[in-house]
């Protein structure tokens, strides 16, 4: 089965083969910082086991197909950074250009959740979050508690939510 960083790949020599620059562009930026956390991860397996051969360390350095989608991710959350600047700047064009940028991105990521669907996974973290303190507690889970349920929650919806919509709806879950 093809990797997603084999099928980004793929994708991109097709998009250059059809001279569709917005994708080729996007998909270079993409590879490129694929790439640089492949070269991080590699500098931080070389100093914790200095006897690996380079062929091992190639290997062992390799994104999983979890790491390439946080790197997506994050890629994604840039763009919805610098839209925020671009309206603040009155700068539409730009404003377009990043948002098509995501929809390029957002290919590669996996189905997003809805609002719903993260609301009844927050619900069920305050729950489990409830059942795990002291009897004393369990009345209130407030908002000095956001930071167990985030912890609770984020690795259930890793890649297939933002981070912020999830602390927005916990918040307001928590809310008195």
């Amino acid at each position: 089965m093809m990797t997603l960083k084999e099928k980004i790949q793929k994708d991109l020599t097709k998009a250059t083969k059809k001279k569709e620059t917005l994708p080729t562009s996007v998909l270079r930026m993409l590879l490129a910082a694929i790439l640089n956390k492949e070269k991080e991860k590699r500098y931080k397996i070389a100093k914790a086991e200095p006897e690996l051969t380079e062929e091992e360390l190639i290997e062992k350095s390799q994104l999983t197909d979890e790491e390439v989608i946080e790197v997506i991710s994050s890629e994604v959350k840039k763009r919805k950074e610098s839209i925020l600047e671009f309206e603040k700047g009155e700068r539409q064009d730009l404003v377009e250009k990043e948002k098509k940028e995501i929809e390029v991105l957002k290919k590669y990521l996996p189905e997003q959740l809805s609002e719903e669907e993260i609301k009844k996974l927050a619900k069920e973290a305050i729950a489990a979050l409830r059942a795990s303190l002291a009897p004393s507690e369990r009345e209130k889970v407030d908002l000095k508690d956001m930071g167990k349920v985030m912890q609770e929650l984020m690795p259930q919806v890793k890649g297939e939510a933002d981070g912020s919509l999830v602390s927005k709806i916990v918040k307001e879950l928590l809310a008195p």
